[in-house]
């Protein structure tokens, strides 16, 4: 069955478990000999993800992810490595078992408005998803609320559009949202804790399925923007 789409974006599959760097070291030897490693990671095979996520004053994104909302929508804002010449919007949205990932270029000028409060350039904007973001921000009063920090190292197959990945050092700024800043204090949240993410289109491929079957570790809905709010 073909994945549906939402606004114009096919649907993916995502699996989540919580492992140890031991697994992470076991499954990491049995993938690299059938997946690829992304091609855009560092010397070491990973790069530095940083988002700053949205909520309102009754944490309302961070209620219905608690909540396991079948239908719901988070913002966030993402650069790569501290590169502050590509930043990212992006909108995550979850229906029903699927993700749905719609984004668009912005700057660090139109970050740092955003940052204050200076808005209103936003309601005419040619870009839908920033023109989305200015009618959440005055209809449900979000704002930008907490960087998360965290080293992602990917493997990629191309059938299925497979994208495994191996999320560590997640670290929280708890309520700095200073994105731009690489000097501001972050707190590591679950140290020797390694997530791992199984993203695929229409089917997972056997061939993927069997190599990261975990036996002893359940599946769960882990979200590091939860753990980062939820740290302390």
């Amino acid at each position: 069955m073909k994945a549906m789409t939402l606004n114009g974006v096919q649907g993916r599959y995502e699996l989540k478990h919580e492992i140890t760097k031991m697994d992470c070291y076991l499954l990491r030897s049995k993938l690299q000999h059938v997946m690829t490693a992304d091609p855009n990671a560092n010397n070491d095979g990973k790069y530095l993800i940083r988002s700053v996520y949205f909520d309102n004053f009754d944490n309302k994104v961070l209620q219905q992810k608690k909540e396991g909302f079948f239908e719901r929508d988070k913002f966030r804002v993402r650069l790569y490595d501290h590169n502050t010449s590509y930043i990212n919007l992006e909108k995550k949205s979850k229906r029903n078992n699927m993700t749905y990932k719609q984004k668009c270029r912005m700057t660090i000028d139109e970050y740092e408005k955003v940052r204050i409060g200076d808005i209103a350039w936003m309601e005419n904007d040619s870009r839908p998803l920033m023109r989305d973001l200015y009618m959440q921000m005055n209809l449900l009063q979000i704002k930008p609320v907490t960087i998360v920090d965290y080293e992602r190292e990917v493997f990629i197959y191309e059938y299925g559009n497979v994208r495994v990945t191996f999320d560590s050092s997640v670290k929280t700024s708890f309520r700095n949202n200073n994105l731009l800043n690489p000097d501001v204090p972050m707190v590591e949240t679950t140290p020797g804790i390694v997530i791992l993410e199984v993203k695929y289109d229409e089917f997972l491929p056997d061939v993927i399925k069997q190599l990261v079957q975990l036996h002893d570790r359940r599946r769960g809905t882990y979200s590091k923007y939860q753990i980062s709010r939820m740290f302390g």
